[in-house]
């Protein structure tokens, strides 16, 4: 792993990585992911203890490609092939590309050749998830998200994470760069193409970054986009909601909704399954049964993101 952060634990070795994943797992976690700087032999032996206690592994990688992470028997691939560095001229074997890998991605990386193809076919085959992050992708594209999108979220920063955003922003907004934009449109194109090849696709919203992705508002993004990048409304709230519980083996729990499933649900004015954009327009959330207000949750934090 990549000391990217101080929380984060750098692996000695592949036994380090075996040791690791026994700790955590004996502490009680559930689930495990590998991080962008982890070697192929250090993503086996993690992935080895962790399917050895019936636990899955994700990873959002970097020195290992997609096909290879397949063939080690990783669970789910995050964010898609944004991040999948195995098409780049500059990748070395079980090294993480220089920061000029987006720029290569956007240049190199054709959705529809025959490589990226046969990678996606092989997922498929290893029975590999992957989760979109779509949202995340989309602010760092000049002029977007549409500024009404983020005024509903703008409240709960903090001011200073206001102001953050909107001077990142800018600086996007003055770039006259389109590799950003073109990244964004390949990545629908790898979900859609992932999904019609009959991959399991998930959707979260890796609430990371300058302010622009928050917890909720950025899930609700996500499904907006996933719309934009061609699929239904009805099969982008399935890949947001029972698509997760068939990956992690609950859908007889959680998912949908049915009688003697756990009572995860928001309500909503309007019709999502028409009009996606009309998931913005929760009026109740039920946790286990629980009814929310969604406006005291939202007071509830206001102020707050972004405060160090």
């Amino acid at each position: 792993m990549l000391s990217i952060a101080p929380q984060l634990h750098t692996l000695d070795d592949a036994q380090d990585a075996g040791r690791t994943v026994d700790y955590w797992a004996a502490e009680g976690v559930t689930s495990f992911k590998a991080y962008m700087g982890i070697k192929p032999d250090e993503l086996k032996v993690a992935v080895e203890h962790a399917h050895a206690k019936g636990l899955k592994m994700t990873g959002h990688l970097c020195a290992v490609g997609f096909r290879e992470a397949a063939a080690l028997g990783i669970d789910n691939l995050e964010h898609g092939i944004v991040v999948d560095t195995e098409f780049l001229p500059t990748k070395k074997p079980g090294v993480c590309p220089a920061k000029d890998a987006a720029e290569d991605f956007a240049k190199n990386v054709d959705i529809e050749s025959a490589a990226v193809q046969d990678m996606i076919r092989d997922l498929v085959s290893h029975h590999v998830a992957v989760t979109s992050t779509l949202a995340v992708f989309e602010i760092t594209v000049p002029n977007r998200p549409a500024m009404r999108k983020m005024l509903r979220a703008r409240d709960a920063l903090s001011p200073q994470g206001w102001s953050t955003y909107l001077r990142v922003r800018s600086g996007i907004a003055e770039d006259n760069s389109t590799l950003s934009a073109i990244s964004l449109k390949k990545e629908m194109q790898f979900e859609r193409d992932f999904v019609k090849a009959g991959g399991l696709l998930m959707a979260g919203c890796d609430p990371t970054s300058f302010g622009g992705v928050l917890p909720g508002f950025g899930d609700q993004r996500g499904l907006e986009l996933l719309v934009e990048a061609g699929f239904s409304p009805l099969e982008a709230i399935h890949i947001a909601t029972q698509n997760g519980a068939i990956y992690l083996g609950e859908s007889d729990q959680i998912g949908s909704i049915a009688a003697g499933k756990a009572a995860d649900l928001v309500v909503i004015a309007g019709n999502p399954a028409q009009n996606i954009d009309d998931v913005e327009n929760v009026q109740l959330v039920f946790k286990d049964g629980v009814g929310f207000d969604p406006v005291k949750l939202t007071q509830s934090v206001q102020g707050l993101v972004g405060l160090r």
